[in-house]
This record gives C-alpha cells, structure tokens and sequence, in this order.
C-alpha cells in the first residue's frame, strides 16, 4: 500500500457512469476518505507488530482481502468480461507488489511509522529510472529541470528524515531503514509493471487479479514463516482482531475501490499531489496515538521530500498538458486538411 504506486491513469471504458457523473464534492470527500484510509493502516500495523510477526500480519490482512475481492474476480468470469491475458499480465505486478508488502510490513517492527510513509516517498525515484528505461516518451519530462530538482529534493529530503535524528535518526535502526527504502523501491516498480502490463484491464478486475495473486503468496510465506504457521492470531484480543481486521479493509479492500474511483473523478494528478499528505498525518497521529515522536530536523527532511515529490507531479502534469495541446493541435489539422479536400 502506498500513496502513490498506483498511479496509473485509468482507461476511460473503465469509467463507470456513476464516478464521471460524481459532484466534485463528491470526488474530494472520495479522495479524503482514500487519505484517511491508507493514513490508519501503518498505525494499526505499528501497533499489531508488538503481538504478531509481519508474516502472520500480511498472510491475515491480504489473505482476508483476496477473499474480498474474490466475488468481483469471479462475477467478471462469470460474465465472459475478464479476458485470459489478465492471469498472466498481472504476474509481474504481484511479484513486486508481494515483496515490496513484505519490506513494507516488517519495516514497523524498526521504525517510526511516520519515518516510514516517509520513505516510501523514495518510490518515485523508482519510478523515473523504470520510466526512463521503459517509456522513451517520458524522457524529455525526466530530464526537465524541474524534474530534476525535484527528484533531488526528494532524496535529499528523505535522507535528512532517516538520518535527522543523529546517528541513523530517531525511531530507526539500519535494518528498519533498509526496509523502508526497499518498500519505497519496491511500490515504484510495481506502479511501473501495472502500467506495462496492466493498461487496458478494468482497474477493479486487474486489482482483484493482483490481490489474489498477493494474497495467496503472502498465505504461504504465513505458514512457512508465521510464528505457529499464522496461529498465532487466534491469541489476540479482541481489539487487536479488530485492528487487524480494519487494517485490511480499509488498507486493502475499500482502499482501494476508493483510490480508484478518487482518480477517475479527481484525476492522476490531484489524487497523487493530496496523497503525499499522508506521511504528515500518520507523523500526527503516531505522535498523539502511539507517542512516537520524529527530530525537528526529520519533519524538516519531510517537507522538503514532500515538496521534492510536488516537483516531480508537477513536471509531470504540465508534460501531459503540452502532449494534449500537441495532440488537440494535431487532430484540429488533419480536420482542416480533411475539410479543404
């Protein structure tokens, strides 16, 4: 799970009636609610570490979440509507998806979860590398100066986190921070295999893949690794089920659908530049919640990656907007020549 891995844009079949005639009210409280929603999930999985693993943690939350999505998986087949080619397009996804959960999980057993969300910022940094090596289009965008120096202030940003708390920064240890970093990394390079092998597959149906296909490795690394094979939960109480149970469903499940639908209405752009508040939130709420604290000087690391990663959008977007002037410019050509014929 993170704020910005997903962030692909969305086939307009794929749109369904309701979200293109959503109010834009209705598309910011979607998107509010998406912020929300990922914001809680490192605070329940900070708190649960302290009584599962993070093999039993995933196994439980993705395994209950696969089964969530199983009825839309299989309706779609049912209907004749999920094409073949989905199986196998969406192996590489689920591959990265499963290992970057993984370092993603076990990371708050080491680190703030502030620090974390944080970290997982480092994912675009992924991204532009993959985009550059995968998308010739893109790479007049990734060279731009503005780019550039976001991607600048973005690492620079991020190591004054991880490291502003003297020595290797509060509420850290090397191996918490390693983990993060590989989250990071590991989130960027799944946004960038679902946009190689995923465009064109309805969002919903494409996730739904991916999260059986996550969900079932995490179930078997659960009981090869788990402490007593996953049955360790059975030993929770009865707020701690229930917070593994949120972590889930608001995480994974719903979280999701949310996401999805906060792109279609809001757009690429907008959803990723409100969802890079995320690491501000969980910093507040772990404080008031968990008393876990980052360095003045990390939140000061943290505004200037945040700000690094507002660059980078921003780059981004204004990309997309000359391609659509080139591309509006092109068709209002062809319609004159077309016309003087």
């Amino acid at each position: 799970m993170s704020a910005t891995h997903g962030a692909t844009r969305i086939p307009a079949a794929a749109s369904s009636a309701t979200v293109r005639h959503m109010r834009r009210w209705e598309g910011v409280a979607v998107l509010v609610a998406t912020l929300a929603c990922w914001s809680s999930v490192p605070l329940f999985v900070r708190h649960l570490a302290e009584y599962i693993d993070h093999w039993t943690n995933n196994g439980w939350r993705y395994g209950a979440s696969a089964l969530f999505w199983l009825p839309a998986v299989l309706w779609a087949l049912g209907r004749g509507a999920l094409p073949r080619s989905i199986w196998r397009a969406a192996l590489v996804p689920a591959v990265a998806n499963t290992l970057a959960q993984v370092a993603f999980t076990a990371a708050h057993s080491y680190v703030n979860p502030a620090l974390l969300t944080f970290g997982l910022r480092l994912q675009l940094v992924a991204v532009a590398l993959g985009a550059y090596l995968l998308f010739p289009s893109e790479r007049e965008t990734i060279r731009s100066a503005r780019y550039l120096c976001g991607l600048g202030l973005l690492v620079a940003g991020i190591a004054g986190v991880l490291l502003g708390g003297g020595n290797l920064g509060e509420g850290s240890n090397a191996l918490g921070i390693a983990l993060a970093i590989a989250a990071g990394m590991g989130y960027g390079v799944y946004g960038l295999a679902v946009r190689r092998f995923m465009y064109g597959f309805h969002p919903v149906y494409a996730f739904g893949v991916i999260a059986l296909y996550t969900g079932s490795a995490l179930v078997v690394a659960m009981l090869a690794f788990g402490r007593g094979h996953g049955a360790e939960v059975l030993e929770l109480g009865s707020r701690e089920l229930w917070y593994l149970g949120l972590s889930a469903f608001l995480g994974i499940a719903i979280g999701h659908v949310l996401y999805y639908t906060a792109i279609d209405r809001m757009g690429v752009a907008v959803t990723a530049g409100v969802l890079q508040l995320q690491p501000f939130v969980v910093g507040s709420m772990a404080a008031v919640l968990l008393g876990e604290t980052l360095s003045a000087g990390q939140w000061v690391g943290g505004v200037v990656a945040v700000a690094g990663a507002a660059l980078v959008l921003s780059a981004q977007k204004a990309a997309e907007r000359r391609r659509a002037r080139a591309t509006a410019l092109e068709e209002a050509e062809a319609a004159g020549e077309s016309s003087a014929r």
